[in-house]
Order: C-alpha cells, then structure tokens, then sequence
C-alpha cells in the first residue's frame, strides 16, 4: 500500500542497527566507541530537538561515517496530533537534517500522516524491536529477543537515550558479536 515504508531489507550478508532519540550525552559516545571496536556502521533516527542542544555528537555522528534519519523534531505521537502539527514537527528537523529517512516515534502515525511524510521520506520500520527502553525487561531477556532468529537484512531497533542504557550496554556488545560470528556485517541504510 506504502511503497516507501521499509521493515527489513534484502540482504543475507548485513543487518542494519538503528538508533533512535539521540543524540544523548554519555550515552551516543558509549554507542559510537562500541561500533567502532566491531568496525560497525549504524543508522541514528535523532530528534532535532536533541541535534539543537548537541550538535558536536550530532556531527560526531556524521564524522564517524553513519547515517542519520529524521525521527521528528519533538517524539510526539502522530495520532495525539493533527496532520497539520505533525508535519510542521518532522518538517522542523528535516530543515536541519536533510535525510531521506523518517522513522515515526512509537510507530504511531495515522494514514493521513503517513501518506504525506511518505511523498518525501523513506519511511523505515523494523523486523527486531529490541525493546531496550522497556525499564522492566532484564538486559538478559532483551539480549535474547534481540538475537533470537538473527538473520541477514534485519532492521533492529535499538535506542540511544539514559531511559534505554542499561539494556543497550548489555546488549549492543553482545549482538555485535553474535553478528561477527555469523558473518553478518553492520551496515548503514541505502535506501
């Protein structure tokens, strides 16, 4: 129906880490050296209201060779919004970001939403929802959904905020290296 709304991609060989909500101090360094160690490359959905007050992480980023995507101005759920409203918050962060790629917070847009923000962006889901921001979810129980069914072309979502550090620090080292064992490479979206 959406032709530009991606949940995984057609690729045996890499999957595709994605981070949303940063850029985050202490928390997007962490995630940028732990990339580095496995010679992996990422996507970060940001917040334009995040690349406003840290810009040095956001080019921090960009210097280090990922790829970043639009994930509104403000994480606000589309479906609380008027289209009107809503679009004027993507469009906020896109004036800043110039991305081809949107990932709606939550995942809650309404159709309406969706078509317009689809005439400009590729709209980028996922197959693995790591779960990492769930407080109540032991860093062990997300590392195993994560990794359960690891294939190539999974889209994972992860997120580079305080709220979701304890399970990512446990988890990103430990996919990493389940995707180096596999023979998985780490890759930005191309889309």
């Amino acid at each position: 129906m959406f032709p530009n709304v991606v949940w995984s991609i057609d690729d045996s060989e890499g999957i595709y880490l994605t981070f949303d909500d940063g850029p985050t101090p202490g928390v997007t360094e962490w995630i940028l050296h732990t990339l580095d160690r496995y010679d992996a490359k990422a996507t970060f959905f940001v917040l334009g209201k995040n690349v406003e007050l840290y810009p040095d992480l956001y080019q921090m980023i960009l210097d280090k060779g990922h790829k970043i995507g639009n994930h509104t101005y403000s994480h606000q759920k589309g479906w609380a919004m008027t289209t009107e409203d809503y679009i004027a918050d993507v469009d906020l962060a896109g004036d800043m970001l110039h991305t081809e790629l949107f990932r709606p917070p939550y995942a809650r847009v309404t159709r309406a939403q969706l078509q317009r923000i689809a005439q400009r962006y590729r709209i980028v889901m996922w197959n693995v929802l790591s779960r990492d921001y769930n407080v109540y979810l032991t860093p062990k129980k997300c590392l195993r959904e994560t990794i359960r069914g690891l294939r190539g072309g999974d889209i994972i979502s992860l997120h580079d905020s305080a709220k979701s550090f304890k399970n990512t620090s446990y988890v990103l080292p430990a996919l990493l290296r389940k995707a180096r064992e596999m023979g998985l490479e780490c890759k930005i979206l191309e889309l």
